[in-house]
């Protein structure tokens, strides 16, 4: 990717940074695939960390985790502002048919400030290693 092309795409702001990655709060997401399906988080650090990320809706279309009040102030979530959910994907040594999405901590952005964070839900309600096919 040529550094025009990331400078068009929007960058997301980290309220926190990942765990495990304390230096890396700015994030672009690109496309991985051409359709839409698959997405890199890249950090904008020239050797930050890259996940692989998914939104949700494409692969669970019941997915709809209830964000706590606190995720929805700290990103300026309004009530008209639809949150727009990525879930990190996992793809063990296996390969890729195994891959995994992480339900119980998704990317949240809001895509009018594209301030992000990412949440740990506070049930058990969606697996942190939810197979992406079935």
């Amino acid at each position: 990717m040529t550094l025009s092309a990331v400078a068009t795409l929007p960058l997301l702001s980290l309220t926190e940074a990942l765990p495990g990655f304390p230096g890396h709060r700015d994030y672009v997401l690109v496309t991985a695939d051409g359709d839409g399906r698959l997405f890199w988080l890249q950090s904008m650090a020239p050797e930050g960390p890259r996940f692989l990320a998914v939104d949700p809706g494409m692969y669970f279309p019941g997915y709809a985790p209830v964000l706590p009040p606190s995720v929805r102030a700290d990103l300026a979530l309004t009530g008209s502002t639809e949150a727009r959910l990525y879930c990190l994907v996992t793809v063990p040594p296996e390969g890729p048919a195994a891959a995994t999405a992480n339900l119980r901590a998704p990317i949240v952005v809001n895509p009018e400030n594209w301030r992000a964070t990412q949440v740990v839900l506070p049930d058990s309600t969606h697996p942190i290693r939810r197979p992406l096919r079935r």
